[in-house]
């Protein structure tokens, strides 16, 4: 193992302590910590509802299922951006449309206005290495284009059509790297129609495994109805969960349609309180000061092309550092990343653009529809940001670097 991992999670002894305490409670499926994690989440968010459940993934894909998107739909989605923003669609039977990036890893607007059409159903923003994607501009693109939008008109979902409410494409926010960043000044869930947060372990916030969505829909909908309605979907369209069914007389259900099931478990949201709890005074500071030691370091460096954490509306969360070394092939990229390994270092690449994958490939999406993808990947190396990484190894992987870039590239 590499003297400096890439992400490990961050565990010590109130972490250990809560999860104990979850598991002495009784509670160790959904319960009174989960609805606790949604209720504080919706707060920082700045949302009336979250909803806690088991991945990113699964939450995401709920979202498409309950838009009615499905056979003959499209949904686009950038290039640029690990597989799980595209499954989603595959899942449900519809067409990921892919478009191209800007300089700073995020979709492009320019190119999701043109590929609009009347099949398109919804729109998956990716922020990517914590940079929020300029979700505002897709927010108002969406309503511009309405005119476009064909709802599908036999849809009904708890007795309402999604599609023919909202009036116009979906945004959904894939916001798996941002959980904590800030666009015009709020924290990302308050700018799309439905934003997805990822608490994978690799993630600034985990709970080991598990994801969530915040709400933001515009009226008629209903942030109180819609928590109720996925947490049925997530239940196998049952209509009360365990927490619900322990009070006295309550343990009649129905199941209203056949759901799925991705519901949160107390386990897992004693780790986030915890984290939730330490996140701004804490975790992100650290986070922060490791980049802009990075920053010192790479920023005049002629060899390199530092990432973007902040403009004049957005404030990244720190997730990732995506460097960039200029001019290099992928092929020089890899040597670099390997010379890296040598010297004990573990770096990673996010992501392998979707035209790349056999799966993807296979489908007819070609690399050279999107240059720019392309372009941005074949350079980046992500370097370690964790809690835990000290000063003193931040510098052991700035001199991995450097030496290793000297050794591929002279």
């Amino acid at each position: 193992m590499p003297t400096i991992p890439f992400s490990p999670p961050r565990i010590d002894d109130r972490t250990v302590n809560a999860v104990a305490e979850a598991l002495r409670s009784g509670w160790i499926t959904t319960g009174p910590r989960t609805k606790e994690f949604e209720r504080r989440l919706a707060a920082y968010c700045g949302v009336e509802r979250v909803i806690a459940l088991n991945s990113w993934t699964n939450a995401c894909e709920l979202v498409l299922r309950w838009y009615g998107i499905g056979p003959g739909d499209e949904v686009i989605v950038p290039a640029y951006t690990y597989c799980a923003t595209a499954n989603i669609v595959m899942h449900v039977g519809a067409r990921p449309v892919l478009v191209d990036v800007l300089d700073d890893f995020t979709i492009d607007p320019d190119a999701v206005r043109r590929a609009l059409t009347p099949r398109t159903k919804c729109i998956i923003p990716v922020d990517i290495g914590g940079l929020p994607a300029r979700v505002p501009e897709l927010m108002r693109l969406a309503e511009e284009c309405s005119p476009l939008f064909t709802p599908a008109v036999n849809l009904r979902v708890a007795g309402t059509n999604p599609q023919m409410r909202l009036g116009r494409v979906l945004v959904l926010s894939d916001a798996a790297h941002s959980f904590g960043a800030r666009i015009d000044g709020r924290s990302v869930g308050a700018q799309a129609d439905i934003t997805g947060f990822s608490f994978h372990a690799v993630k600034n916030l985990t709970t080991a495994e598990g994801g969530a969505l915040a709400f933001n829909l515009p009226a008629p909908f209903d942030a109180e109805e819609l928590y109720r309605h996925f947490n049925t979907m997530s239940l196998h369209g049952q209509s009360k969960d365990a927490l619900a069914k322990t009070q006295p007389g309550a343990w009649r259900y129905d199941v209203a349609f056949p759901g799925w099931k991705c519901n949160m478990t107390d386990l897992q949201a004693a780790i986030g309180l915890v984290e939730l709890e330490r996140y701004d005074s804490d975790t992100q500071p650290r986070r922060k000061a490791i980049c802009d030691r990075y920053d010192s370091a790479f920023a005049e460096d002629d060899r390199f092309i530092t990432p973007t954490f902040r403009d004049e509306r957005r404030t990244s969360s720190h997730h990732l550092y995506m460097l960039r070394v200029r001019g290099a092939t992928e092929a020089q990229r890899d040597a670099i990343i390997t010379a890296i390994a040598r010297r004990d270092v573990s770096v990673n690449v996010h992501f392998i653009p979707l035209p790349l994958l056999t799966f993807y490939k296979g489908l007819g999406y070609r690399m050279s529809d999107h240059p720019r993808s392309f372009e941005l990947y074949s350079r980046e190396i992500s370097l370690p940001v964790y809690y835990d990484l000290t000063d003193d190894q931040v510098n052991t992987v700035v001199a991995a670097v450097k030496d290793a870039v000297a050794e591929v590239l002279g």
